[in-house]
């Protein structure tokens, strides 16, 4: 290629950068976020619901006054489900105060708050950070709006979050190690499709970012090596 072609190749793709307008004011992108968002959600309220109504052997039916005023309130007894073995996965119902996997039990108010604030700014990053061609972030805060949104409608409606998903039952650490918390099971935390799909959304964020800062270093360096090769050289005598 000339250095004409070079560097006209270089002024395209700088000025297709340039006028990529924000997400907000694509049709393309809200239609992205929102149907991930709505399918992603349905998935989790649905999936928890099947999940009260039937692991238990009996519908599990959650009284919020007693799940907010009692911290210990807990879900009766049952065996649940062996989903995948051998040892894989079980179904085992659970009601949890705390955020992802359990963790900072107790603490409603408080992760009703952070959470609404999480909402608010994820659509924020959607319109104003995100680019109207960036699909992948779209599909990516769709997920991670749908978990969080979904957690937060068990918080408000239930008093806590159902959880029914049990990885690596009756397995345990070797050499006799536990966790802090003293369990000595590989995986003790019990989640539900939310969870997955906050974890999800922000790793695939990530590697959106990662990838983005690639491509804008890889046009940084276009443009540089297409000024290089387009100024004019002294012709010595």
């Amino acid at each position: 290629m000339n250095r004409e072609g070079l560097a006209l190749e270089s002024s395209s793709d700088l000025a297709s950068d340039l006028a990529s307008v924000p997400a907000w004011r694509s049709t393309k992108a809200w239609i992205t976020l929102l149907l991930v968002l709505v399918v992603a959600l349905g998935v989790d309220l649905w999936t928890k619901s099947e999940a009260f109504a039937a692991v238990a052997g009996f519908p599990v039916v959650l009284e919020p006054r007693e799940a907010v005023s009692d911290p210990s309130y807990r879900i009766p007894w049952h065996n649940g489900v062996r989903a995948i073995s051998p040892d894989l996965l079980d179904f085992h119902l659970v009601i949890n105060h705390g955020a992802v996997f359990g963790i900072g039990q107790n603490a409603r108010g408080v992760f009703i708050v952070f959470t609404l604030i999480a909402v608010a700014a994820g659509v924020f990053i959607f319109g104003w950070w995100t680019r109207a061609r960036a699909t992948w972030a779209h599909i990516a805060i769709g997920l991670i709006l749908a978990g969080g949104i979904g957690n937060l409608y068990d918080r408000m409606t239930f008093g806590a979050v159902r959880d029914f998903l049990y990885m690596f039952p009756r397995r345990n650490l070797p050499f006799n190690l536990h966790w802090p918390g003293g369990s000595a099971e590989i995986f003790p935390w019990v989640f539900n499709v939310a969870d997955m799909l906050l974890l999800m959304g922000m790793a695939l964020l990530l590697l959106h970012s990662r990838q983005e800062d690639r491509r804008r270093e890889a046009l940084a360096k276009k443009s540089r090596n297409a000024s290089e090769v387009t100024q004019p050289q002294t012709i010595r005598e």
